[in-house]
């Protein structure tokens, strides 16, 4: 019995492989407000950030241990941490404003009060400030997935950021503590307490400036075990799969 054959059916050509999409995060990942991919995109380069660290750096040792180099330390942690939210990507305008405001009104504080439990606030502050910043910019490397130049400059502000917070940890302790917080017999100035923790962060170990007390020993300790896991973990792994990706590229 004679059947009509059935019509050929379409076929698609397979499309090339070099037109084929790739299978890349932006494809993968849908885009929506406040996402990993809207702060990838909306990031920035951490310059800025560590240009910030370097001001930091040179007025602690420079300026004079007075209210008012407290006061301006304290607002210069606000715009880096307002700084680094923008480098990261996170929406900065509403917290840059709450800081500025919160610096303001810390600096209000300090001057009208020039007692050592106000000052050891002060100084709990800049730890705050100081520890949302690692945060910040530790969130914004994490959204990077991959190993690129932000993500390593990112990862040696956050080195530099750690000797920062010591020393105003050590500041806090000397301020709030019962008695010197060196062995030598001093509180030490700003330039003496971020002396001594970059020191202990790298383990050099002078010996010229010594914590006295278990809590200024527990603290040295913590941060030389810190800066040195730090160190050989993560800015380690970064800078040689930076270095790989660049060979594979060449």
């Amino acid at each position: 019995m004679w059947r009509p054959r059935a019509p050929p059916r379409c076929q698609v050509p397979p499309r090339p492989v070099s037109d084929q999409a790739p299978a890349t995060v932006a494809n993968r990942e849908p885009w929506r407000p406040g996402s990993r991919l809207a702060r990838l995109r909306e990031s920035h380069s951490y310059g800025p950030v560590l240009a910030l660290i370097g001001v930091t750096f040179i007025f602690m040792f420079t300026a004079p241990d007075d209210s008012w180099a407290r006061d301006i330390l304290v607002l210069i942690e606000c715009v880096t941490v307002a700084t680094a939210l923008w480098a990261s990507g996170l929406g900065w305008a509403r917290p840059a404003l709450v800081l500025i405001v919160l610096g303001v009104s810390a600096a209000i504080v300090q001057l009208a009060s020039s007692g050592s439990t106000a000052t050891g606030l002060v100084e709990l502050l800049d730890v705050l400030l100081v520890g949302a910043t690692v945060a910040v910019i530790g969130l914004g490397v994490a959204d990077q997935r991959e190993v690129n130049r932000r993500s390593v400059s990112g990862a040696v502000c956050v080195y530099l950021l750690l000797g920062i917070l010591y020393t105003y940890v050590y500041g806090a302790a000397a301020a709030l503590g019962p008695g010197a917080f060196f062995a030598q017999g001093t509180d030490g100035t700003p330039a003496i307490r971020v002396y001594f923790s970059y020191v202990t962060l790298a383990t050099l170990g002078y010996g010229d400036y010594t914590a006295a007390g278990r809590v200024g020993r527990a603290l040295s300790v913590s941060e030389a075990l810190l800066g040195q896991l730090y160190l050989v973990t993560i800015v380690a792994l970064l800078v040689g799969n930076f270095g790989q990706i660049r060979r594979q590229a060449e």
